[in-house]
């Protein structure tokens, strides 16, 4: 039992327990929040949780800006200097912090709260009056779950300051699990609302988990709203984060607009999808980058030494993530069944989110090397380039989708393939810059990955195949007439094919697909002489890793792992 106390009271660290911590829980805050997904789409038709979707947006537009870009890129630097010179004041900071930022995000939920019907009105088109005023409903009620996270934030801030990782990673973990129960035991009497009412409960619980862990590390509140130093510092470092965030926002509201216009359940479509590809580019890429900027940021100085290890990182990256990509291409459907497949949410649905699921796959490798790229911009302590080639990337992302939704009629995958173009931009544009700032212009070695995407090409074939030459339904549509040729006369197809009507002969199916497809992807690469197969063949059997520097970086769930 004492065991157990001191994972959740002791801090962490180091970078490899801090970085093994937050990888554990974005795994689980990630599965939890496909459950919740599922669980929606069993209780509620996939043109009804548009309209939840939708709710989120203008609470989530004063909450990024406000709160989540301050305590993410400002609080926690300055609390943890803060921290190591004099506890007591950091606390008194963090109270501050805590109380002006719950009077502001105060008064700017109340002004949005009252022009929250034209708002909705004006950037959701597509939908009724009725709808309107039910998303209008429904968004009003999130403000109080957004306040609350304002309290919350503070306190992950506060432990991950002490290098206490766990509960704040832990947190959105509750959240889901609020959402989870009041649909389960709520929705006969609520309706929708009861996913609402979840929502607040989540929050509660994100806070209640944090409180008493932060109050033992010495947290004591105090009511005080003058901004001193330290607090002036905070927000004058949040403004970039902020002004990122508030893009990034706009381009979430093109996107329900334009959904809004494809039809009544795009915009629930698109969001699975959103969901479901997210998974590999934070366990894969924020992981990976977050380990990595310690390293780089002491290596700065070194520029060789700099390129040499964030081109390993780079590659390494590639290699791991291109088999989530192929699965997402080729069992796009398999994997939609098998993480919304209910009574409610139908054929159509399935197919139209396996569509946009695959196109969602082709940003997949530039969201992730995003990530990594301004990290070591961050490292290389320019923080301005990334900021603004986000910007610009989110300008190409409006862009692009207004041309194909509006301009080309395409249907909600138009939305994903304007999103992959904008995550594109982004790592390839920083790619540029950053071998112009170590190269001199001269483009980085790109054979490692080319080897790494030529063996998923490989990979997705077999897979392609496999999935469907074992499939019942594919011989009985679409290959039957093999038994019109002479030699294949007495060929009983029913003896070797999989129905996958049942959801376990799915699930062997897409497994035995996954395994073979993983295999041959490794074994292209053994052909190729992948040096990253090979570098993690030695760690295999070293069986442990290189011991990292006594170093902490901060590292705070995003709120991909908490909002809707």
């Amino acid at each position: 039992m004492r065991k157990i106390k001191d994972i959740f009271v002791k801090p962490q660290n180091s970078i490899l327990s801090a970085a093994s911590v937050i990888m554990v829980m974005i795994v689980a805050a990630r599965i939890i929040g496909l459950v919740k997904l599922r669980v929606l789409a069993s209780f509620f038709l996939d043109e009804e949780l548009s309209l939840y979707f939708a709710a989120f947006r203008l609470p989530d537009l004063i909450f990024e800006v406000m709160t989540f870009g301050t305590l993410s890129s400002a609080f926690i630097p300055v609390m943890s200097r803060l921290y190591k010179r004099d506890r007591a004041r950091a606390y008194v900071v963090a109270s501050r912090v805590m109380n002006l930022g719950l009077v502001i995000f105060s008064v700017f939920a109340l002004v949005l709260i009252f022009i929250a019907e034209p708002f909705y009105s004006l950037t959701a088109p597509g939908f009724e009056p009725d709808q309107v005023r039910q998303i209008v409903g429904m968004s009003r009620l999130l403000f109080v779950a957004q306040g609350i996270f304002v309290v919350s934030y503070v306190f992950t801030g506060t432990l991950e300051s002490s290098r206490r990782f766990l509960v704040p990673a832990l947190a959105p973990v509750f959240y889901n699990a609020g959402i989870i129960s009041g649909v389960i035991f709520l929705h006969d009497s609520l309706g929708l609302t009861s996913a609402i009412v979840g929502v607040i409960a989540g929050a509660l619980l994100h806070l209640a988990v944090q409180l008493p862990f932060a109050m033992r590390t010495g947290f004591r509140y105090s009511l005080s709203l003058r901004a001193g130093p330290e607090v002036k510092k905070i927000a004058r470092l949040a403004v970039p984060r902020s002004i990122e965030l508030g893009f990034l926002q706009i381009g979430k509201i093109v996107e329900l607009s334009l959904a809004s216009i494809i039809s009544l359940s795009a915009y629930t479509h698109y969001n699975f999808a959103l969901s479901a590809q997210a998974f590999p580019v934070g366990f894969i890429g924020t992981s990976l980058a977050k380990a990595a900027l310690p390293t780089l940021a002491s290596q700065a100085e070194d520029e060789e030494v700099f390129k040499k290890t964030f081109l390993k990182t780079l590659y390494l990256l590639v290699f791991l993530i291109m088999p989530f990509v192929t699965v997402m291409v080729v069992l796009r459907i398999p994997v939609v069944r098998l993480l919304f497949g209910t009574d409610i949410f139908d054929w159509p649905s399935t197919v139209q989110t396996g569509l946009v699921l695959s196109t969602f796959a082709a940003g997949v490798p530039f969201q992730a090397a995003a990530i990594l790229l301004s990290r070591a911009f961050y490292a290389l302590h320019n923080t301005k380039t990334p900021v603004m080639v986000s910007l610009y990337g989110t300008a190409l992302t409006i862009a692009v989708g207004l041309f194909l939704v509006l301009g080309l009629d395409l249907p909600t995958w138009g939305l994903a393939t304007a999103y992959a173009s904008g995550m594109a931009f982004q790592a390839v544009t920083l790619f540029y810059l950053l071998s112009k700032r170590l190269s001199g212009g001269t483009f980085f070695a790109v054979i490692p990955i080319a080897k790494s995407v030529f063996a998923s090409l490989v990979s997705g074939g077999v897979m392609f195949f496999i999935l469907k030459f074992f499939d019942r339904e594919v011989w009985v549509r679409r290959l039957s007439f093999l038994t019109d040729i002479e030699v294949l006369a007495d060929l009983n197809f029913q003896s070797f094919v999989i129905d996958t009507r049942f959801t376990v002969n799915l699930i062997i199916l897409t497994g035995i697909t996954t395994a073979i497809g993983i295999f041959v992807y490794l074994v292209v690469n053994f052909i190729l002489r992948s040096a990253e197969l090979a570098s993690l063949v030695s760690v295999a059997r070293r069986r442990g890793f290189t011991s990292l520097p006594e170093e902490t970086e901060t590292v705070a769930p995003t709120t991909s792992d908490v909002q809707t």
